[in-house]
């Protein structure tokens, strides 16, 4: 398959999709549960809403100092304005083009502040794995909590274990050939070692944090807030006050995972939020409600803040 195709597919598939499950959303529910799903959406109380916002820009602006910490080690440090910035537009491209992001951010940080694209996406590497395993906390967390119905839900699990242990087998094939083979007889091997030799030192990093202690905090910090982000909403919607821990956190992992499947959660976020809440005895119009009030703050924010970032940034570096 030509390179130009498969990035077009990887940019309309999941944008395709979503579109789609918006399709499904509205032509899935009649006219009067239409009615009554924006209704619930126009009695949203704004108190509750400014404040998920609060808790979404408290997280991004630790996820951006948190990043210094793992740069530190290699012996750089970049401005917080240049941190900030990056991490947003991260936020912006990824709504356009999935897990594009990442290295947008990191090429960014390349630009205005000299850091090898390799050792700088290096780091973004080892935050992700911390993540990942906080995300896995909570599904775990989730997992106990859920029971059975957690348990029914999860059909596919094999089938994405599978894919997971191909791709994961590829990679590290990707990653040791170069150190392998005879790199004098494969010239191109060789830039390819280098690559890698600096992605690792920039993973590595973390081994060698300044501030550990700050580094956990700012981690966990981040990931409460995006809880609470989300807690938070239940507060601006009549009928919905009684959710407890248990709904919360099953449907903030059903929206995270949902957001990495279309291009921000289009579509699919709403979905995966109701078909929790409406085992909670939550009405599926009012949990549809809930999710589509969420995916628009979150939408909505990084827009916002991520087209802001990119005209900041020539303007804090002018004189560099």
């Amino acid at each position: 398959m030509p390179k130009s195709l498969s990035k077009l597919l990887k940019i309309i598939l999941p944008l395709g999709l979503g579109l789609f499950l918006i399709y499904y959303s509205f032509h899935s529910t009649t006219e009067e549960q239409r009615v009554l799903i924006w209704s619930y959406v126009q009695q949203a109380h704004p108190l509750p809403i400014f404040i998920s916002i609060l808790f979404g820009v408290l997280s991004h602006l630790s996820r951006a100092y948190r990043w210094r910490f793992l740069l530190a080690p290699l012996g750089y440090k970049p401005r917080f304005i240049n941190l900030t910035c990056s991490v947003l537009i991260a936020y912006l491209s990824n709504l356009g083009v999935p897990r594009s992001g990442e290295i947008l951010r990191v090429s960014v940080l390349s630009a205005y502040e000299k850091i090898p694209f390799p050792k700088g996406f290096g780091t973004v590497i080892s935050e992700r794995i911390i993540d990942l395993l906080m995300l896995l906390i909570l599904i775990f967390t989730g997992f106990l909590l859920g029971g059975d119905w957690v348990e029914s839900q999860l059909d596919s699990s094999t089938a994405l274990l599978t894919t997971f242990v191909i791709v994961l087998g590829v990679v590290t094939f990707l990653i040791v050939s170069p150190f392998l083979i005879n790199t004098q007889k494969f010239p191109f091997l060789a830039r390819l070692k280098s690559f890698f030799k600096e992605l690792y030192q920039g993973i590595i990093s973390i081994r060698s944090l300044p501030n550990a202690f700050a580094f956990w905090t700012h981690t966990l910090f981040i990931w409460v807030m995006y809880i609470l982000m989300f807690w938070v909403v239940k507060f601006a919607l009549p009928g919905a006050e009684h959710l407890g821990f248990e709904a919360i956190l099953l449907a903030f992992i059903a929206g995270g995972l949902s957001i990495t499947m279309t291009n921000g959660g289009i579509g699919l976020y709403p979905l995966a939020v109701a078909a929790v809440f409406s085992h909670y005895e939550l009405s599926y119009e009012l949990a549809l409600a809930y999710g589509w009030i969420m995916w628009t703050i979150q939408t909505i924010m990084i827009l916002l803040f991520g087209g802001l970032s990119f005209a900041i940034l020539p303007i804090v570096n002018r004189k560099k």
